[in-house]
């Protein structure tokens, strides 16, 4: 799968199709699974993974046989596939490559493409009650857009993947709001004074109700999720699961509550400001664009150090120009590159962070980076892990 088919997160823009037609084709290959199982679509900026695990959770409390699809996976490939909080069999992702091979060859269909696909069609097998699916990249012409939800959700929109999706906050709102559907009511998550006459407009197109998070009650919960920043995912969230009761589902508010606080528990979510150890104490977080970088930073703030050490490590289509401004100055930084195809070298890294007076050694792996940052470390220090999905993988 790996070798043989591209992979947006390995390779980058190589691996990205704007263009449904193959995902089409390969559900009608399936029998078209996606058309057997209800769901949850959600796309967004930031937020999109951990309302995700929310959701689900939520779901899972209230007795209901959940799928769960996301992306991209830190450890295992299963991540991607979990249905109540267990990840796909090793013997179904087997099968499905063995049965669907020479379908997926010779349409040459991308990673991403053939994830989905293998998701829809594993759901459907097993007969879930409702699948929470988040969007990869965009919305409009992700592969994931090919079903019709109960509900869609759009957590917030900021400045990431400009070559794909634009370069300004309406252009990738509109490409966002490619997920809401006729007579599908859809949820903000954030309300922004430049996206949302966008939301408004694709949402009247489709005559599909329009509300806003911070138009709900959600005042009273709390959630296992440890970033301050899921309180607005949380709040999201709580809007979709007040949508979703008025469809016809039921949430007894125990269950609401109880789901918000075992998102862990119910879905394994890692990488989103976890606490790896006390004395050194180590947080790390899969925030890589400039929001989700910004309200780590913020949340940074509140903690109590002696010194700060941060292992650092990025994507090479990440614009540091923009990123690297937001990272402490007082931090002693320890460069590295992630082990797969776009990481950036260390060295480069370095001497990109030394002009925003971000000093610190270049190592040759993030796992080396890490040991050495926990060994230099004192008890009252604090070490931060981040920059990208792909340098939190290697530690966690």
């Amino acid at each position: 799968m790996f070798q043989q088919l591209p992979m947006y997160q390995r390779i980058g823009a190589q691996a990205f199709k704007k263009d449904l037609s193959r995902t089409l084709k390969l559900a009608k290959h399936l029998n078209n699974p996606h058309k057997n199982f209800k769901s949850v679509h959600i796309a967004g900026t930031n937020g999109k993974g951990s309302t995700s695990h929310m959701l689900a959770s939520v779901f899972q409390e209230a007795g209901y046989k959940v799928g769960l699809y996301t992306s991209p996976h830190l450890k295992d490939f299963r991540e991607r596939i979990k249905v109540n909080g267990k990840f796909i069999p090793k013997k179904s992702v087997v099968s499905f490559i063995y049965a669907n091979k020479d379908f997926l060859t010779e349409n040459q269909l991308s990673f991403f493409e053939m994830t989905v696909g293998m998701a829809f069609d594993y759901f459907s097998r097993v007969k879930v009650d409702i699948a929470i699916i988040e969007v990869g990249l965009g919305g409009r012409l992700d592969s994931t857009n090919i079903i019709t939800p109960e509900v869609s959700v759009i957590t917030n929109i900021g400045l990431d993947h400009t070559a794909f999706l634009g370069n300004s906050l309406p252009e990738i709102a509109r490409e966002k709001a490619g997920i809401i559907k006729d007579n599908i009511p859809v949820i903000i998550g954030e309300k922004q004074k430049e996206t949302t006459e966008v939301f408004e407009d694709v949402a009247s197109k489709h005559n599909s109700d329009i509300y806003f998070a911070q138009d709900f009650k959600t005042s009273g919960y709390h959630t296992d999720l440890k970033g301050d920043y899921q309180n607005k995912n949380m709040k999201t969230a709580i809007a979709a699961v007040e949508i979703l009761r008025e469809t016809g589902w039921e949430f007894p508010e125990e269950c609401l509550k109880n789901g918000l606080n075992s998102v862990k528990l119910h879905t394994s979510l890692q990488g989103r400001w976890d606490i790896l150890k006390e004395k050194p104490r180590v947080i790390c977080d899969t925030a890589h664009n400039t929001e989700g970088l910004t309200l780590v930073f913020e949340q940074l703030k509140n903690e109590k150090f002696q010194h700060l050490h941060i292992v650092l490590g990025v994507v090479n289509d990440k614009d540091l120009e923009k990123i690297l401004p937001l990272f402490p100055k007082t931090a002693i930084y320890y460069f590295s590159k992630p082990e797969v195809p776009r990481g950036l070298e260390a060295k480069i890294l370095q001497e990109k962070a030394s002009g925003f007076e971000l000093e610190g050694r270049v190592f040759n792996s993030v796992s080396e980076a890490y040991d050495a940052a926990v060994d230099a470390a004192l008890d009252e220090d604090l070490v931060f892990v981040g920059g990208s999905t792909f340098t939190v993988a290697e530690i966690i």
